[in-house]
């Protein structure tokens, strides 16, 4: 295996009241959290909200905290992928968790309970994000009801 592969991604926890958006992308028998490729001249801010976006088919969608980056390895089709992902939590205004709109015709957009994002998600890398962003909800709600 000689090609290898580097590029930078960009995608989001998307939350809603308690319950998070994942992709169910039955091709491939995967569940995902949206995200993709930073294309040139794009930030990592703006690549997350458009590939959240044409993935999921919400198009109101919100940064409401930097959940970090990671560098995951992988081999895919004889070559050595090295991508750095970086995460953010998301928000979708305007009839959250309500029917999507035009997304990406390979994911079927599914709203399940923070547990059932856990359980239902393919990729171990891909849950701990999920974890990060429940962990910056529940700190924002404690602190809200210390007020």
């Amino acid at each position: 295996m000689d090609r290898i592969e580097r590029y930078m991604a960009a995608g989001g926890v998307v939350v809603d009241d308690g319950w998070v958006l994942v992709l169910r992308w039955p091709s491939r028998h995967e569940v995902r959290l949206p995200k993709g490729h930073v294309e040139a001249g794009e930030t990592v801010r703006e690549a997350a909200l458009r590939e959240a976006s044409e993935e999921s088919g919400y198009a109101d969608l919100r940064i409401e905290a930097d959940l970090g980056s990671q560098e995951v390895e992988f081999e895919d089709e004889g070559r050595r992928v090295i991508r750095k992902e970086r995460y953010f939590l998301m928000t979708c205004g305007g009839g959250a968790r309500g029917p999507a709109g035009s997304g990406e015709a390979k994911f079927d957009p599914v709203w399940l309970p923070w547990d059932g994002a856990l359980e239902a998600l393919t990729f171990a890398a891909e849950r701990e994000w999920v974890r990060r962003a429940r962990r910056i909800i529940a700190r924002e709600e404690a602190s809200a009801g210390e007020q």
